[in-house]
């Protein structure tokens, strides 16, 4: 559960929480040494502890997709006013405001409540058991009732290529395709399923049509540079890659990737100059590397590790300075 919840913060709002919680019970500690010799000290105490609070609310919350942040806002902002509001105007009702607090996240939860269907969501209890053919079985219902929705086919899609069915997962979202042509996430999962299979080619074809749909998407950029390093395509590869990167890449995982390749890029460029700039980039994203290290250890990320695997472990080991970079152009290094 906390490797769970230390992959979903990522490594460096996981490092930051844990300094958050760190420096405000180091304080409060130093704090009470004087506790008895300053009337101050009690309520610098307490604003200590509501920063920390909302801290890692802010930490946790920056973490979810725009739905489910919404969500957790209309919960957590109500009830973290109420505590606040004891805590600081109202001291003598703070026990009824905490009950209260904790009253309306019970039944804030429903009232936000997810409206996805229960076949649904009983799929995404039994793929996150990794229960694969069940969470399957429960979507071809939902295909069977709805079968023009195209987000069924993504999530049946999705739960296949964890399950390591590509070429049922090509199918779904080849449908996609057919039923939302314009939805450059269609066509992306088209071409990362056809990468995960091998066909690079077809996989080009794929990410070439979602950065044409979705031009000012990072991720469309991101996948059609890293299709074209495994063809070769360095050119192209620096082209796309310095484009994703123009347009705010958050995520530190797929940053040093998109460093990875660009200096495998350039190497084969013969570049060594700007090679070596773009692994100096690399290595500041250690944090990122080993982000992805503990995402494909995860029982779920087998098919991953088989696409990233090797470039993940190439990549530590240019940031570890155990391989020269200008290896990468000597053919030494795939």
């Amino acid at each position: 559960m906390i490797q769970r919840f230390l992959i979903f913060l990522g490594p460096g709002r996981a490092r930051a929480l844990f300094i958050l919680i760190a420096a405000t019970g180091l304080l409060s500690l130093i704090l009470n040494t004087v506790v008895d010799e300053a009337d101050w000290v009690r309520p610098v105490q307490t604003m200590l502890a509501i920063a920390a609070v909302i801290g890692a609310v802010v930490l946790i919350i920056g973490r979810l997709e725009a739905g489910e942040r919404g969500r957790w806002l209309g919960v957590l902002i109500p009830a973290g006013g109420a505590i606040l509001l004891g805590m600081t105007l109202l001291p003598q009702f703070l026990p009824l405001l905490i009950g209260g607090a904790l009253g309306w996240v019970v039944v804030g939860l429903f009232v936000f409540r997810s409206r996805a269907p229960m076949g649904l969501q009983r799929a995404v209890k039994h793929f996150r058991k990794s229960k694969y053919a069940e969470a399957v079985k429960e979507i071809d219902l939902l295909i069977k009732d709805e079968p023009n929705n195209a987000n069924h086919y993504r999530f049946r899609a999705e739960v296949l290529r964890v399950w390591g069915k590509l070429e049922r997962a090509r199918r779904d979202y080849v449908k996609m395709t057919e039923l939302s042509p314009n939805a450059p996430d269609a066509y992306n999962g088209l071409a990362e399923v056809l990468l995960q299979a091998g066909d690079h080619r077809a996989a080009l074809d794929a990410a070439r049509q979602a950065a044409a749909l979705a031009s000012e998407e990072w991720v469309a950029l991101y996948n059609l540079g890293m299709i074209e390093d495994r063809l070769g395509q360095s050119r192209e590869v620096l082209e796309h890659l310095d484009q994703a990167l123009a347009l705010r890449v958050k995520d530190a995982r797929h940053r040093a990737l998109i460093h990875f390749y660009r200096t495998r890029a350039y190497a084969r460029l013969g570049d060594e100059g700007r090679a070596r700039e773009a692994l100096d980039l690399l290595k500041r994203h250690r944090l990122g590397l080993e982000e992805w290290e503990r995402i494909v250890s995860s029982d779920q990320a087998a098919t991953l590790r088989s696409v990233l695997g090797g470039d993940i472990t190439l990549a530590q080991s240019l940031a570890n300075g155990e391989i020269d970079v200008m290896e990468l152009a000597r053919g030494m290094m795939k």
